[in-house]
């Protein structure tokens, strides 16, 4: 027998939990609750519940929250990339300070200075860099419409059978839902994804069915930066060259604004491509991005080709990166190690006020890009490594290049392996500066180096706006 749904009356949500979740009590346990806000008072549907706490969802919403504000975007609640637009974005930031300081309190546990005031975007809109669509044959239909529709006399399987582009669906793999405008990045965004879909559905041009595993058109990565370049990266399921070149010259044609245009052919079931070799269609085959110093000295420029990671907001990586430099209290003379370095953004944005930088990371194409950057910005003082931290920082590696005076870390949001933790408290280097995409996470880390370490500074930042993540910076001190 099929167990009744457990539906818990009346819960007035109480505060904000993590990961997009709201809390409230009820019956003596904890429930958290998906897509509601403090305030809201609705009837909760569990889908797990446990002797001290449970998950549901809002099945009836009694009253709303009087926090609450219309979303701007018409897919609100139906794509899963913006959780939070349903906040004011003041109400937004005070909920992720709340978060970085729950999670350092509660799961670091360890004596920590008070939080900095959490340092905002001053536009919560077109704030992103790089944008993937995907293409799709199977549209994502919305509960509501799909009654409306079956109550229609339309079967299962014509429902969503369309060709659509847009986002992936939040928790259905194989559903993209269909976008008009998305808010995340400014025109010809909106604009190229059209017209690309629009034109490949006159020619008869499959779409990708991810269930089936099958069709030629796949995804496409729009990039864009300061300096006004444009980077445009269709993916294609196989290769087709006739169809292939008359959809890249139809987007030339039509978009003359994009600098460098590039094709992918992947015929792996997953859509990763990092594995993959991007072909030049037209253009130098990268863009070049310019970050601020915010110190009056000459900006810096980063080179970024299709697979390099570049953080997606550029305007909140100059703060960030500004934070990390000021927390580094460099003087000219000291050896800074940059883990996790990526193309070597942050090492070459503090490059200026240290004696050397070491950038290390596993990713052997982002060493070439760092590479690259640190000759583009004419540094002579870094070098990059590629490999893994706890093997190449070796005594011989350090009698080599230097043992550190501080080091910098921006790992995942796993956080950081356990041996790397070990390895960073053998080094000892006075200074750890720990960004983090993750506060959860780097609080487990930090409670682990507070054995050699205190915390001196904590610095939330906010890089998405109207969702749930959130960056922080810590400053860490060797102790006496």
């Amino acid at each position: 027998m099929k167990k009744k749904p457990v539906i818990l009356e009346n819960i007035t949500v109480e505060d904000y939990a993590a990961e997009g979740k709201s809390l409230a009590h009820a019956n003596g346990k904890v429930i958290f609750i998906e897509n509601t806000i403090p305030g809201d008072i609705v009837d909760v549907q569990l889908y797990k519940n446990k002797k001290d706490w449970a998950e549901g969802w809002p099945l009836n919403f009694k009253s709303y929250s009087s926090e609450r504000v219309l979303p701007f975007c018409a897919h609100f609640g139906v794509c899963g990339g913006c959780q939070w637009q349903m906040l004011p974005y003041e109400k937004q930031l005070y909920y992720k300070q709340k978060q970085v300081g729950d999670n350092l309190k509660y799961i670091g546990k360890m004596p920590l200075p008070p939080l900095m005031p959490i340092i905002g975007c001053d536009n919560s809109k077109y704030y992103r860099n790089k944008i993937e669509y995907t293409f799709s044959v199977k549209k994502f239909v919305p509960e509501d419409e799909f009654r409306i529709l079956r109550e229609q006399g339309v079967s299962y399987e014509e429902i969503g059978n369309e060709s659509v582009a847009g986002f992936h669906a939040k928790g259905v793999f194989d559903k993209v839902v269909d976008i008009d405008i998305c808010h995340l990045q400014a025109e010809p965004s909106n604009e190229i994804r059209k017209a690309v879909a629009a034109f490949a559905c006159e020619n008869h041009f499959s779409f990708y069915d991810m269930k089936e595993h099958f069709g030629w058109l796949r995804n496409m990565t729009v990039r864009m930066t300061t300096t006004g370049e444009l980077m445009l990266n269709i993916v294609f399921g196989y290769e087709h060259e006739k169809s292939r070149k008359q959809l890249l010259d139809f987007i030339l044609n039509k978009f003359p604004m994009i600098t460098t245009l590039l094709y992918v052919i992947n015929p792996k079931p997953n859509d990763s491509i990092f594995d993959l070799a991007p072909q030049v269609y037209f253009g130098k085959g990268h863009i070049t991005e310019k970050l601020s110093t915010g110190s009056g000295e000459e900006d810096f420029e980063f080179r970024i080709s299709p697979k390099s990671f570049f953080q997606t907001n550029t305007k909140q990586a100059e703060k960030l990166y500004q934070v990390v430099r000021n927390f580094a209290e460099l003087d000219g003379t000291k050896v800074v190690y940059d883990l996790y370095c990526g193309t070597g953004s942050i090492g070459i944005f503090v490059s200026r006020g240290a004696k050397k930088i070491i950038g290390i990371d596993v990713i052997k194409e982002a060493i070439d890009d760092a590479k690259e950057n640190a000759m583009l910005n004419n540094i002579s003082h870094a070098s990059f490594f590629a490999g893994d931290v706890t093997g190449i920082c070796t005594d011989e590696f350090f009698a080599m290049n230097g043992k550190p005076d501080v080091v910098i870390t921006d790992p995942p949001r796993a956080g950081m392996h356990q041996k790397l933790v070990l390895k960073l408290m053998e080094i000892a280097a006075p200074v750890i500066v720990y960004v983090s995409c993750n506060p959860a996470t780097q609080a487990r880390d930090l409670s682990l180096l507070s054995e050699k370490y205190t915390v001196e500074k904590i610095q939330p930042l906010d890089m998405f706006p109207h969702t749930h993540h959130i960056e922080n910076i810590a400053q860490l001190k060797l102790k006496v």
